[in-house]
Order: C-alpha cells, then structure tokens, then sequence
C-alpha cells in the first residue's frame, strides 16, 4: 500500500455522471435546432393557410396551454417514474407532431395539435423536457457550479436555436425551384421529425446507472421551501404573462406585417438575435458570481424590456431591428440564473416538483397573452402588444427584487458568511453559525 486513497472505485460513476450530462446537452442541442426553424415557420405556415393573426396568436395560446398541462404531468410523474422514459415518450411525442403537421390545415385540427403537440411559439425553457432535464442537471452540480452548468445548458440550447433559424430560409430556397411554398414548408416538418428520433436515441443511451438517474429524488414534493416556490411561482407567472405579447413566433409575425420582411430576412434576423441571447447565459453565470441571481436577472432584464418598447415605437425598420437584438442579448440572462435560483432555494428532494411548480404556472401564464396579442397585431398599433410586454415585464423586476433580494442561495450566503459570520440556507431549511 502507498497510502495514497483509492479513487478507482469513483472513476466509474464519475464518468456515467459525465456521459449522462453530455447526452443531455446534446438532447438539448438537437430539439432547440427544431425550435429555431419551427417558431419562425409556424406563423408563416398558418399565414400561408389563409389565417389571420389573431387565429395565428389564438394557436400560439393552445401550444402553450398544452404544454403547461404536459409539464404538470411530467412533474407530478417526475419522482416516481423512471426520467429517462419520460424523456423518451416526450421524444416520441416531438416525433408525432413533426409527422402530423404537414397534414393539418383545418384550423380546429391545427388548434388540437398545437396543444397535443411540441411545436412552442418561443424556443427556450418550457416544455415537457425541462423540468426532468433541469432536476437531472441540478442533481450532479455543487452549488458554486451549479450556475454555470445551467449557463452552458442555455449556451447550448441558444446556439442550437440560432442554427436552426437559419434553416427556416429553406423554403424559400425551395420555392426558387418551382416548389409550391405550402409544400416547401410542409417539408420543414418532417425534418422536425427527424430530430425528435435523434432526441430518442439520445434519451435511450443515458446510462441506466447514471448518478443523475438513480440517485434522483424518490418522492417529488414541496415541503419547506413551499412559501418560496410559491411566491417564485407567482412573479415568474408574471414575466411569462408579459412574454407571452412578444414571443418569436408573434415578433416574426409582426415583422412580417409591419415591414413586409421576407421569410429569408426573418430567419437571419433570429439567427443573429438568438446568437446573442446564447452568447448572454455564460456573461449572466460570471455576472451572477459578482452580483448575485436576483440583481443579474432584474438589471439585465429592465433595459431589455425598454429596448422593446422602443422598438414597437420606431417607425424604421434597421433601427427597430438594433433595438431588438440588443433586448436578445439582454433578456435572456435570467434563463439560466433563474433556473439556478429555484435549484438553490429548495432542498435536493424538493427540486423535480420545484422545477415543475415553476414551469407550469409560467406556461399556463404566457399561455393567455398570444390570442390577446395576436388581436392586437391587427390594430392602427400593431406594436401594442410589445409595449405591454415590455412594461409588465418591469413592474416584474421591480417586484422580484424588493420580494427576494435577502433569500441567497447558498454561495451567496456563505460568502456572506465572511461579514456576518452566519450561513443561512434558505430552501434547505438549515442555519448553522460559522465556528
């Protein structure tokens, strides 16, 4: 013997740990590459089927309300089923839906699939993926690395969606070939298929030992940290609510009718602003070591909410595009330091139900404002429904931070710990002193 100790017997787990959490960001990249393509299409698709704009936001609205009712199943399933078979029948689902698509034109058949379906109006953090992906994620990151591998997730995630928007000009290209545009961007929907059978066969070589597997929570329940998921809820609820005025989907759409911008202009236009938000989640993660969760959500978040505001007030379109994509480089800083928060604030066996208690009420939440907006596109200010997003979105910032400013999560509080010679845990429910 050497006296060195014997790491042999980690080596093993460490490396599923790591194999579990690169599928998982490759899972990632694959369905925020058909987000990209799908949010800008599915407007153009409808618009193509004769539809107007409140029948278009009236669809946005059954996408998100579907999606909610899912992610409440997904989360009360989540600690008594096994994750990864979860994962792979929202797989399956993502599958039907690029199959079912291209063969729905009626629009009470479009509506019904809209909400069964995974096509969202906005890429991001909703969907029946994330709440198990994020309880996996939080389960193998300590808390000083916890932020950053939720900002690498969202990297992921945004750049992939950057991509994909580029992909939306397929049809065009297409359609300078003599194909009909309904069947160019039809064709889009089987490529949506194709992706979701990648996502399964990611899903299906997670290691069936995988820490982040077995070792997930057996009972997915709020217990302590209920008042405090709650009141997240609530706010998050809120800033959903707002967002739902202004998501992709609707600004394409809006763009397509104030300034008669082509599909092909539309899809670079996301490309770049999507690059930008992606670009945001490891700026926010550094931030957030120097500022905190609370304050890089809430300051990174007003100015963007100004720029949008600004934008639906601006007459020319370069000007409005520069307002738009620099709220793209701001507004999604909070995607990954808030997910973070809600992982900190809540003890290990709470998080799948946290993450789900959170998520729903945001989707339910952003699932009413698209109808409303999609009403308003058609009004003398069509812009109106920015301007209401960009000012709830404030009265939010301003309300999570007078609310949660003193709940640290526990990196913060132990560095904290150096003033005042106190650790406070909040979500954990445990306080101890510093000898």
């Amino acid at each position: 013997m050497n006296g060195r100790p014997d790491t042999t017997q980690n080596v093993e787990p460490r490396l599923k740990r790591r194999s579990a959490i690169a599928l998982l960001f490759s899972a990632r990249a694959v369905r925020g590459f058909g987000d990209g393509f799908a949010t800008i299409l599915l407007p153009a698709y409808l618009v193509e089927l004769g539809y107007s704009p409140f029948q278009v936001g009236v669809v946005a609205t059954g996408a998100l309300l579907g999606t909610a009712l899912l992610t409440l199943g997904v989360g009360r399933l989540g600690g008594h089923r096994d994750l990864r078979t979860l994962l792979l029948l929202g797989a399956l689902t993502m599958m039907l839906t690029g199959l079912a698509f291209p063969f729905a034109e009626a629009f009470p058949v479009v509506l019904v699939l809209a909400f069964v379906g995974t096509i969202n109006p906005s890429p991001g953090d909703i969907g029946i993926f994330v709440p198990i992906e994020h309880a996996l994620l939080a389960s193998d990151a300590s808390d000083q690395k916890r932020t950053q591998v939720f900002a690498r997730y969202s990297l992921i995630g945004g750049l992939s969606t950057a991509a994909g928007a580029l992909v939306a000009t397929v049809p065009d290209f297409l359609v300078s070939f003599d194909v009909p545009r309904l069947v160019a961007l039809k064709s889009m929907f089987f490529v949506y298929t194709v992706l979701g059978l990648i996502g399964a066969v990611l899903y299906r070589l997670l290691p069936k030992s995988s820490p982040a597997i077995d070792q997930r929570p057996k009972a997915s329940v709020l217990g302590p940290s209920r008042r405090i998921v709650y009141g997240l809820a609530a706010l998050f609820s809120v800033d959903a609510f707002a967002g739902g005025f202004a998501v992709q989907s609707l600004v394409a759409l809006w763009l397509f009718e104030r300034f008669d911008l082509s599909l092909a202009s539309a899809s670079l236009f996301f490309f770049w602003s999507n690059t930008l938000s992606a670009f945001s989640y490891p700026l926010a993660a550094r931030l957030s070591q120097r500022f905190g969760l609370v304050n890089t959500m809430v300051f990174t978040h007003i100015p963007s909410s100004i720029c949008l505001i600004a934008a639906a007030l601006t007459p020319n379109l370069t000007v409005v595009l520069a307002l738009l994509s620099i709220r793209a480089a701001l507004s999604q800083m909070d995607v990954p330091t808030r997910t973070s928060y809600v992982m900190a604030v809540v003890t290990p066996e709470e998080r799948p139900a946290a993450a789900s208690a959170t998520a729903v009420p945001r989707s339910l939440a952003s699932a009413i404002s698209p109808s409303l907006a999609g009403a308003m596109l058609g009004t003398a200010f069509s812009g109106l429904p920015l301007v209401i997003c960009g000012a709830l979105k404030i009265a939010y910032d301003v309300a999570l931070l007078l609310s949660f400013r003193h709940i640290k999560p526990p990196e913060e509080a132990e560095q904290a710990a150096g003033r005042t010679g106190q650790i406070s845990r909040f979500g954990g429910v445990q306080r101890r002193r510093v000898q």
